[in-house]
């Protein structure tokens, strides 16, 4: 064993060939860009040597971790185990070629040393990330996911001032707990195989609901428990109505969504020239609770991130540890076989939507702290960033597998990305295109990976 890891095979002619057709193409985009900096020849030139180097490691670290089972492969030409084995390699090396080429051609300044050094930073991530997470089989989702996030923390830290400042970590943090509260629904959801696409309208709803009510005098505590209440009865609602209806949970909740949207409208609009818009004075607890000026305990930062913390603290451990969270998971695993074991799928599957609703209302009113202003469309963003979460953190939407600890990892590299990209400049529409690249691979693996209960 001790032989095999010092002294790693070569691998075929091929396999060497492709390699060193790689690590030519990545030295010459180093060279090209010293030499479009006017930089030392000097320096191109050691910087050329560094990226032959190092990619030339890569390529034959990765030959080396998944050498294993070509020996299965021997009725196949040498070419077509070739691409069955590097072939995920190979596809992500010219996506990454790709989005880089792009944003070089669309972006000012964005074509330098640095931008090629954090590219080359990336793929080693990746690489790595995809050598040792099949060895850490048990959280590889978890560990793919920090991975991922040192990688754009670190990028991000390198090419854009003040990303690494205490302020853009707090202003991270806080977006990152208005998105984390709202996903807690979405997760527990996707645990019993379902989705709930209400989720943005009834966060929208609940912005423009609860400032509503504070308008037309009600006190603003009880305002903020009714829209609470509110909120967690559509869930209900959506839970009774997806279960009556065999499970169709994304038409269901879809719908809903529709109505109570349009409904808010119609009521909020009576006597006003703004549909959807409503404009009052927020109380100044609220605006403590979520803006960026707010102070926990005469600690810097708002109440809102310890908020989320606390709730993840205790959906982690909850999950893991109660009786609601176990049997959760086994109703996703297998529903007739819990059913067996005298599991209420119904009253899982409806508290589930419940706290989905609930958590949906209570992140439409932090933002409503934060914006200052009731505004239906604040949770848009919301029906794709929540999905966006579930997925990139590793909980299937099969259900059954996954867990809000990492979800919490998908909030936070998803956070990250989009601090990111806005840092660089890229425009909304180059961002969903960057966060489809990251949700279309994932949804793929689940597709093609077996499900748990088909393992039983």
């Amino acid at each position: 064993m001790t032989a095999s890891l010092t002294t790693p095979p070569a691998g075929s002619l091929l396999s060497r060939v492709i390699g060193l057709l790689i690590a030519i193409a990545l030295t010459a985009v180093s060279a090209g860009v010293g030499v479009y900096q006017s930089l030392p020849t000097q320096e191109v030139i050691l910087y050329s040597i560094a990226t032959f180097a190092l990619s030339a490691w890569i390529w034959r670290f990765y030959v080396l971790q998944f050498s294993a089972g070509a020996a299965g492969e021997q009725g196949a030409s040498e070419l077509r185990r070739a691409w069955r084995r590097y072939r995920g390699l190979l596809l992500g090396f010219l996506a990454l070629v790709g989005v880089f080429v792009a944003l070089s051609l669309t972006i000012d300044g964005f074509f330098n040393v640095w931008t090629v050094i954090s590219a080359l930073i990336l793929l080693l991530i990746i690489i790595l990330t995809m050598s040792v997470g099949r060895f850490m089989a048990e959280n590889r989702s978890a560990f793919i996911g920090l991975m991922v996030l040192a990688g754009l923390f670190s990028v991000g830290s390198m090419n854009i001032e003040g990303f690494a400042s205490a302020t853009n970590i707090k202003s991270m943090l806080l977006f990152a707990s208005f998105l984390g509260l709202a996903s807690i629904g979405q997760t527990l959801v996707a645990l019993l195989g379902g989705l709930d696409l209400s989720i943005p309208y009834v966060i929208g709803a609940a912005n423009v609901g609860l400032l509503y009510l504070i308008s037309l005098g009600v006190p603003a505590w009880l305002a903020f428990c009714l829209i609470l209440l509110a909120g967690g009865l559509i869930g209900v609602v959506n839970g009774v109505l997806s279960l009556r209806l065999q499970g169709q949970a994304l038409i269901v909740t879809l719908g809903a969504g529709f109505v109570v949207s349009g409904a808010t409208q119609i009521v909020t609009s009576i006597g006003s020239a703004y549909s959807g818009n409503v404009f009052g004075t927020v109380p100044d607890w609220l605006t403590n609770l979520s803006s960026m000026a707010g102070s926990t305990f005469g600690l810097p930062f708002p109440p809102v991130i310890a908020i989320w913390g606390l709730a993840s603290l205790i959906l982690v451990i909850g999950l893991r540890s109660t009786v609601y969270g176990r049997f959760l998971y086994a109703l996703g695993v297998n529903r007739t076989s819990a059913e067996r074991l005298f599991i209420s799928e119904r009253a899982y599957w409806i508290s589930a939507f419940g706290l989905s609703g609930l958590f949906s209302a209570f992140t439409g009113c932090l933002l409503l702290g934060w914006s200052g202003g009731g505004f239906i469309g604040v949770g848009s963003q919301y029906l794709f960033m929540t999905l966006a979460a579930v997925v990139v953190g590793g909980t299937s939407l099969l259900g059954g597998t996954g867990g809000y600890g990492f979800t919490v990892i998908g909030v936070l590299v998803l956070q990250v990305l989009t601090s990111f990209l806005v840092g660089i400049g890229l425009k909304f529409e180059w961002q969903q295109f960057i966060f489809g690249l990251l949700i279309l691979p994932m949804v793929a693996l689940y597709a093609r990976s077996p499900h748990i209960r088909t393992q039983i």
